[in-house]
């Protein structure tokens, strides 16, 4: 390969990641809501109008998928932020926060579960270490959807 080429493809390959907010993925087309079944139970996720405006409290738990696939086909590694949650459509960014010390941050929801009883999310331990409650193990959360979507199929929360 020449420099020139070399240089070409350097370059295309940088702003293909520059475009990407968090490179650890590639974007998905379209978005995952078809109801499934696990265990016997039957889940419905929720349209992408209803989850738009979806804020729920409830209990979070940390897992750590690295290297596994999530849901929407996409590797979920260590270090990166990335959550699981039963209903929302797939793929959405969440705000989480942390009500008993009001810290809060994004991820990405690329995979299905907690399929715990009483649990609302799944977070991975990055998420967990962000919002102070790895040693815990459980804590209460805030979840709220930012926008649902990759891409041309991305709609922002209002």
């Amino acid at each position: 390969m020449n420099l020139r080429a070399f240089t070409l493809s350097a370059l295309l390959l940088s702003l293909f990641f520059a475009s990407c907010q968090q490179c650890w993925y590639e974007p998905y087309r379209g978005y995952k809501k078809a109801p499934y079944t696990l265990k016997g139970e039957r889940y419905y996720p929720m349209d992408v109008q209803t989850a738009l405006n979806y804020s729920e409290e409830g209990i979070a738990s940390f897992y750590e998928a690295d290297g596994d696939i999530g849901a929407i086909g996409q590797p979920l590694y260590e270090g990166e932020f990335y959550a699981a949650h039963r209903t929302l459509p797939l793929p959405c960014q969440v705000r989480i926060k942390n009500l008993n010390n009001g810290r809060s941050c994004e991820a990405r929801v690329a995979d299905r579960g907690p399929f715990i009883h009483g649990r609302l999310i799944d977070v991975s331990s990055a998420v967990a270490e962000e919002l102070g409650f790895t040693r815990k193990g459980l804590e209460r959360v805030r979840v709220e959807v930012l926008w649902v979507g990759d891409g041309k199929y991305r709609v922002e929360a209002p």
